[in-house]
């Protein structure tokens, strides 16, 4: 796009600066002549100031953070807050707010380096620099009310307030709250990225089909919790690893995100003995036979962890902690109880 197009944007919304902080910077407060937040992706806070009149200081809308020195415009603050990619979506987006009609013809630049291809590992990994961390967030609160309370070791968790979810197939685009989760490979190289939507309030999942999607490069890689050692678990879910977490912190657990993923889930150097959290479904059937395979193959012995209902979230939040211990123990091997098992409290 070109430098002409983009400044005539940002003078626009610059001209209602004190709006387009009330709505997209929400967490902020108007103080004098400036809009103060945490930061440019809406987090609270005061480090931040978005000037909202021209003066002898600079234009209206333009902002700086005395915290971390990123300082810019208000089509950044856009981009920042939403967790947009590229200028397109961007200017897409401050003309639906200006009420502007789309041009015949977007040119194309203004763009923070390469625009990264929608859904590609790069474009994960933008997504994953602009989410923040979990603790007093909707993610938090959303994880709480599926009895998954023990949240220490989940750097691979983050939270975006306002993430886009597009139709599958045509229809607006919309922003809802995200856990964002970083998939990783065996080096710990983040290659993809995994978005759960939350409900506003973060009573469960957004009301949206699907709620949940991949992007990146996810086969043979997972989302990871604890460094691999010579013992692991690998599933599919990511709120059913985060369940057995609740009673073996201690041991190093994968997330592959899908069946067909956990089938073809890589394993780490070392490697003596996989736990494989089957869902009770014939796609998780199919998902451990092809891994035990697998596993065999390269020396590996397996066990498989079986849930009671549908998968160990789902026992979790219908049974509870105690009836979970239960079933655990009488599957992980003897020695592993006593190395991974956290005492009843």
């Amino acid at each position: 796009m070109s430098r002409l197009y983009a400044t005539d944007l940002a003078q626009r919304l610059g001209r209602q600066a004190e709006s387009v902080c009330r709505h997209y910077l929400s967490n902020g407060h108007k103080q004098g002549h400036y809009w103060q937040v945490g930061d440019v992706r809406n987090c609270a806070g005061r480090s931040m100031f978005v000037r909202l009149h021209d003066s002898a200081r600079g234009p209206a809308g333009k902002w700086s953070d005395a915290a971390t020195g990123e300082h810019g415009d208000l089509l950044d603050v856009i981009r920042e807050s939403l967790g947009l990619l590229d200028f397109a979506e961007v200017a897409a987006e401050a003309r639906r707010f200006l009420s502007l009609p789309h041009p015949e013809s977007v040119p194309t630049g203004r763009r923070r380096g390469t625009p990264a291809i929608s859904g590609s590992a790069e474009a994960a990994r933008r997504l994953w620099r602009i989410a923040q961390p979990i603790t007093s967030t909707l993610a938090e609160t959303y994880l709480r009310r599926r009895g998954i309370t023990y949240l220490q070791g989940t750097g691979a968790l983050r939270f975006h307030p306002n993430c886009y979810w597009r139709p599958e197939h045509e229809g607006p685009t919309e922003t809802w709250p995200a856990i964002i989760a970083a998939v990783t490979d065996l080096d710990g190289d983040i290659t993809g990225a995994h978005r759960t939507w939350l409900a506003r309030d973060g009573s469960g999942k957004a009301p949206r089909d699907p709620p949940r999607k991949a992007m990146g490069d996810l086969l043979g890689n997972a989302v990871r919790f604890g460094k691999a050692q010579d013992v692991i678990a690998a599933g599919e879910g990511i709120e059913t690893i985060l369940s057995l977490r609740q009673l073996l912190p201690q041991m190093p657990m994968a997330a592959a995100l899908s069946a067909g993923h956990l089938a073809a889930f890589l394993f780490p150097a070392h490697l003596r003995r996989l736990y494989i959290v089957r869902d009770n479904d014939p796609a998780g059937d199919s998902a451990r036979d092809r891994l035990v395979e697998r596993a065999l193959a390269a020396g590996i012995e397996t066990i498989t962890l079986s849930p009671m209902m549908g998968d160990f979230n789902e026992d979790l939040t219908s049974c509870g902690l105690d009836a979970l211990r239960a079933r655990l123990h009488g599957q992980l091997a003897a020695d592993d109880v006593g190395r991974f098992m956290a005492l009843a409290a």
